[in-house]
């Protein structure tokens, strides 16, 4: 649509100044009626909405057991994974293969990965010398944390063999709803509920269901001064929910404890509190590498959007 011009104020009204303009807006949002959040408290299921260099869409996220749960079929997106081609596996002393995410990430994060070393070689040496008395205690821990894995609150969105559906507009995202089309969220007791009853002014996420993935490489490459502690730990949350719903194993292991993105994270979070643990998390973040986190997320948002499916 395009945008309108502004009108000129008629000459008999007084002009509002900067003020008084703010004070109107904060009226207008407090006469708004909130969103009615009941049928989404009903049913267990959230309106998320996702902005990436594509575009922004709309889609729906619900977290259940992972008992509960059949996983998305992945087979068909895999046959047809853009990023395949860029995958090289090397061999490493072990003989262990290693898939390489990212070329320019990869080298970034072992020049890092070099400077620990030396104190990951002293670590493993210990770790081998107390395998012997922990080999046992795994083995009867074994059962037990299948059973915790089980029980595990896990996140599932509105998806279909392997690929995120984005809706432009919240009248498809309830056209596709009532549609009965397949998908990955109609396995819920609380599907065909929201099916009956859902309709576009419900379409409403909350703030902490909105994110923009597609500022996140951009707000990294200004450096430390510039970084958006809130724009990047949602996305942080975001990026691991939809890696383990969309079933990509690579954007776990970026983000999985001890990698450089993780540590990103935990700095960010340990910075926007207060005393001592905020002055340390500071601390961190200036250590970490603008260019190697810059070129993570890049690969992360690749990696997400290659998988969505989206719709009018």
């Amino acid at each position: 649509m395009a945008r309108q011009s502004p009108q000129r104020p008629d000459a008999d009204e007084p002009e509002l100044d900067d003020t008084d303009a703010a004070a109107a807006a904060d009226e207008v949002e407090e006469d708004r009626p909130p969103a009615d959040r009941a049928l989404w408290d009903e049913v267990r299921i959230d309106p998320v909405e996702i902005a990436l260099p594509a575009g922004t869409g709309f889609t729906l996220r619900a977290y259940r057991q992972a008992r509960e749960l059949t996983p998305t079929d992945v087979a068909e997106r895999d046959q047809d994974d853009p990023f395949l081609a860029r995958r090289q596996v090397v061999e490493t002393e072990e003989d262990e293969e290693v898939v390489i995410l990212d070329e320019e990430f990869a080298a970034l994060s072992a020049e890092e990965d070099d400077e620990d070393e030396e104190k990951d070689a002293k670590s493993r040496r210990k770790g081998k010398a107390d395998a012997s008395d922990d080999e046992k205690a795994d083995e009867d821990e074994d059962d037990e944390d299948e059973d915790e894995a089980g029980d595990e609150e896990v996140p599932v969105f509105l998806t279909h063999k392997g690929r995120l559906l984005l809706f432009k507009t919240p009248e498809s995202l309830v056209t596709f709803i009532r549609s009965g089309a397949p998908n990955d969220l109609s396995q819920l007791d609380s599907w065909n509920e929201l099916s009956e009853r859902l309709e576009p002014a419900d379409i409403a996420p909350l703030d902490e269901d909105t994110y923009e993935l597609d500022l996140v490489v951009e707000n990294l490459r200004g450096g430390h001064d510039a970084w958006d502690h809130e724009l990047l730990i949602e996305a942080g949350e975001i990026a691991r929910d939809l890696a383990y719903a969309l079933r990509l194993p690579a954007v776990l292991d970026m983000l999985s404890a001890g990698s450089s993105l993780d540590d990103l994270d935990e700095a960010l979070r340990a910075s926007v509190n207060g005393g001592v643990g905020g002055f340390l998390g500071r601390r961190r973040l200036k250590k970490i590498g603008a260019q190697t986190a810059s070129l993570g997320w890049r690969t992360i948002v690749g990696k997400i959007s290659a998988v969505v499916d989206w719709r009018d």
